[in-house]
């Protein structure tokens, strides 16, 4: 496409895109198009001008990707997201320029007596709110305008009146903006992660890109599993989490004919969903519902502030009433009622917390809430699960150790079967090895059965077939060891964990998986006690031996193995009894359980997606660091809501002593008050960790 070079440097250039207009679609095409080119470091298109200013490291092919760029290309309009915050913030731009504009023709072209009429007409709107919130017995910031407008009216100070209700009105734009664009912000950068799906075609099931799935095909979803796209149950039965989007404590249970949400998970069975939406299924204004739901679990540093200041509006109209009857001056009272706290301190306190939880997601975390942020700042004991956590997110498959006439291949060829079904680390680590070794396996085995925290069950050819821990295959399922291998059998390989395999009863085979401590595990656990954290454990189902070495290496305080989920869980509540913040970690569904009991539930995002679900916090599978990073985020945060509190405080304290001194006019102290309201919250916009 033609554009011209209005300006270039070494490292910088502002293009001119040759169109007479630029719609905001195209503004968001050019800006993702350049965006996905790695010689790009950074990209603002200006939509109004046609022009982009380009931060690049290689100028020429830049100029090259500036040529080839269309507007009709269907690859670039795919780099395009649903939302972009391009359309939010022009709306809001439009909104306050035609503010400003009605402002000046107000002022400027309409007669007296139209002007007197059309504030009388205007004021009539703060009156109602403040008739309505004093009849519901609560004395608010509308009462404290409704009176501060009502007041400059029957004093005949028509354009005092008229100036109040301008900064008013301007100050709820400039709030519902910033409000907004703090939420947009971060539900853009979040998204549900499921890649790929099962799909049903005849008898048979397929593992395809979800983005291959039209309306109508029949996805399967098993335990622990993610919903990908909207639909209706078709068959089978299950136990559906919904409480990101509804709030449901309980999972609610879901049949033939019921509807399903993308976006929640299958805490137990398995159904098949014929999709209704594979677009526009609103995923979108979920996260948007989530963060706002969100914005309700405050920390109780932000819910005192919020009280804080619905107590303070009485003082502030006592103040007026007082600084009155000391005064008898009108003006001074009135300019104290164009202060309060509320404002501020209930904009601010969400801003920053919605600021934390975005800038968490650009270091691979979601964060549902500052009440999850304060109990990880507060934390004093951190819980680990082994497998998945401190070990690699990505164990191996050391060796296949099979067991009567088995086949090595076949048999993990079969595990793979069955493991491809419920991720995990562990079954990721199965369904790898066999893809590795070139195994292709159809899908032979009937319905599958996941038992938490033991193992799979199916059968194939009418043959039970089992996979799992020791206690699952043997205790459980009574399986028994082929005549004369027993002695294989007891020199099974220490340094692995086991995964047993049975047919019919009989051990077929040994998985062992080999399952390294993550490089960094040592150093993070001492750097989280270093910030504060004086006590670390460690809980594993895996052997005593296993979970002794592991727990020594990375420096944990105390382990326990051969744990079930109900005893994770119970320890969590045991450490909260005893008045101690507990925070757990955890990847499987088996860590489901103490997730939620936890004060703060942190899932590795390579983990079940009920574990996922379940959890408070999620972070990224690639670096324990994260963990360091949301403690130092967590603190950062108390301490700037702590720092807002007292400067809204002392700020708003300043200006109502300045109006009853009479040194500040009423209009200018609703001004300062719009203000600091609007930088206070610009301000807790901030980054927090640079």
């Amino acid at each position: 496409m033609k554009c011209q070079i209005l300006h270039s440097s070494k490292s910088r250039m502002r293009v001119h895109m040759s169109q007479k207009k630029m719609t905001l679609a195209q503004a968001d095409m050019l800006e993702y198009y350049l965006r996905a080119k790695p010689y790009v470091c950074d990209v603002k298109v200006y939509d109004r001008t046609g022009d982009a200013v380009i931060i690049f490291t290689d100028r020429a092919r830049v100029i090259r990707a500036l040529a080839a760029f269309s507007y009709n290309d269907k690859r670039t309009a795919a780099l395009v997201p649903e939302h972009t915050g391009r359309q939010l913030s022009r709306e809001f731009e439009n909104r306050l320029f035609n503010m400003l504009a009605r402002r000046v023709v107000f002022k400027r072209l309409v007669p007296a007596p139209l002007r007197l009429a059309l504030s009388v007409i205007k004021a009539s709107k703060y009156v109602r709110e403040g008739v309505r919130s004093l009849s519901k017995g609560r004395i608010e910031v509308s009462l404290l305008d409704a009176v501060a407008i009502t007041v400059s009216l029957l004093r005949g100070e028509y354009k005092t009146a008229s100036s109040v209700m301008f900064m008013l009105g301007l100050g709820e734009l400039l709030e519902d903006w910033t409000h907004k664009k703090s939420v947009d912000d971060l539900a853009r950068t979040m998204s549900l992660g499921v890649e790929k799906v099962w799909l049903k075609s005849g008898g048979t099931e397929t593992l395809v890109p979800i983005k291959d799935i039209n309306e109508g095909d029949e996805l399967i979803v098993r335990t622990g599993s993610m919903i990908p796209l909207d639909g209706k149950v078709i068959s089978g039965d299950a136990e559906v989490n919904q409480a990101t989007l509804t709030g449901e404590a309980l999972p609610v249970h879901k049949t033939a004919g019921s509807y399903v949400y993308a976006g929640t998970v299958v805490e137990s069975g398995s159904c098949v969903i014929s999709v209704d939406k594979v677009t526009g299924s609103g995923k979108y204004d979920r996260i948007v519902r989530m963060i706002e739901e969100s914005e309700k679990l405050k920390s109780e540093v932000e819910s005192r502030a919020s009280h804080l200041a619905d107590k303070l509006v009485p003082y502030c109209l006592g103040g007026t009433l007082l600084t009155y009857l000391l005064t008898r001056n009108a003006t001074k009272a009135v300019s104290i009622l164009m202060v309060d706290f509320s404002c501020a301190l209930k904009l601010a306190m969400p801003i920053s917390v919605i600021s934390a939880m975005r800038e968490g997601q650009t270091h691979g975390m979601t964060i549902k809430g500052g009440k999850f942020l304060e109990a990880v700042a507060d934390a004093d004991t951190i819980i680990f699960d082994k497998t998945g956590t401190l070990t690699h997110s990505e164990p191996n498959v050391a060796k296949v150790i099979t067991f009567g006439e088995n086949d090595e291949d076949e048999a993990l060829r079969l595990a793979a079967c069955l493991e491809e079904h419920y991720p995990h680390s562990i079954a990721n680590a199965v369904v790898r090895a066999a893809s590795e070794r070139g195994l292709v396996h159809e899908e032979l085995h009937s319905e599958v059965e996941y038992v938490v925290a033991h193992g799979i069950a199916s059968s194939i050819q009418g043959v039970k077939v089992v996979l799992g821990s020791f206690h699952f295959v043997f205790e459980d399922e009574g399986c028994t060891l082929p005549e004369g291998e027993q002695e294989k059998f007891d020199t099974l390989p220490e340094q692995y964990s086991h995964l047993f395999l049975a047919v019919g009863g009989v051990l077929a085979a040994v998985i062992c998986i080999e399952d390294p401590i993550r490089t960094e595990a040592k150093d993070v656990l001492s750097k989280l006690k270093a910030l504060g954290i004086s006590k670390i454990v460690m809980m594993t189902g895996d052997s005593k031996r296993t979970a002794q070495a592991v727990a020594k290496a990375v420096g944990a305080d105390e382990f326990y193995a051969e744990v079930l989920p109900e005893d994770k869980a119970e320890y969590v509540r045991r450490e909260k009894r005893a008045g101690r913040k507990v925070i757990m970690i955890g990847d499987g569904v088996n860590d489901s359980p103490a997730l939620s009991e936890a004060d703060a539930g942190v899932a590795i995002s390579s983990g079940a997606a009920i574990a996922r679900e379940v959890a408070d916090i999620t972070i990224s599978a690639d670096d324990l660091n994260c963990l360091v990073t949301l403690r130092e985020l967590s603190s950062a945060l108390m301490k700037r809501i702590n720092a807002n509190y007292r400067s809204i405080i002392g700020f708003n304290f300043g200006l109502m002593v300045l109006g009853a001194a009479g040194v500040l006019a009423p209009t200018t102290s609703a001004l300062l008050h719009n203000s600091s309201t609007l930088a206070i919250s610009l301000a807790s916009m901030r980054d927090y960790l640079g």
